[in-house]
């Protein structure tokens, strides 16, 4: 692969993500790997003008409202892949916190296939690798109750949303084939999986280019 393998993990709030991240990147790394890891908030330019929409939304909502926020993530996106994922080393591995499959688990209104063709019209990278961190629901809202920032979702307030949240994202992830990481046993478990996702990615990428 003469370009940088880009993988994100997505999914609803408390299911591990941060954590799994940082043992892949651990695990990568121990293998003598360039992990570069990035996180679509705090990469984002136009993040605070995009949340007061968000904030909106959630005090009226609205699905031109919704649609509009989806638009807004989209172009951010376009301008991260342009301006920071292309930048990266060729010979590295992204790991990026979150990118367009997070928005299955948390638009209301706008379909997901919408959304999809949304980020796709306006050339976002799409992943070499998308991984769906899951757990039930229950159990990672639990988690996050137990953190100092609580849930900090702006648009999640009740369990209800939360379960509703986590099985749409499940039907994004089995609809599109990407790989399901159900993240309810052990951290190590879980790392394993999507270390061997990645590893698989590229050396199927080494077959490519070898053929």
């Amino acid at each position: 692969m003469n370009r940088p393998l880009f993988v994100s993990l997505d999914g609803p709030k408390g299911t591990g993500k941060t954590t799994l991240l940082e043992a892949v990147t651990k695990a990568l790394r121990a293998d003598n790997k360039k992990v570069i890891r990035l996180c679509e908030r705090k990469s984002d330019p136009y993040r605070g003008e995009t949340m007061a929409l968000v904030n909106k939304l959630a005090r009226t909502p609205d699905r031109d409202l919704e649609l509009g926020v989806c638009e807004r993530f989209a172009d951010s996106r376009t301008w991260i892949s342009r301006h920071v994922l292309a930048k990266q080393p060729s010979d590295c591995i992204i790991l990026i916190d979150r990118w367009y499959p997070s928005d299955a688990a948390f638009r209301r209104m706008v379909p997901f296939a919408e959304i999809l063709q949304l980020n796709i019209d306006r050339n976002v990278q799409v992943p070499d690798l998308h991984v769906g961190v899951v757990t039930d629901p229950e159990i990672s809202w639990a988690r996050a109750a137990t953190r100092t920032r609580g849930l900090s979702s702006t648009v999640m307030h009740r369990l209800e949303e939360h379960v509703a949240s986590t099985k749409a994202f499940e039907r994004a992830v089995a609809d599109q084939g990407w790989v399901l990481c159900r993240n309810e046993g052990t951290v190590e478990e879980a790392t394993m999986q999507v270390v061997a996702e990645i590893y698989s990615v590229l050396q199927g990428s080494a077959d490519e280019i070898h053929a």
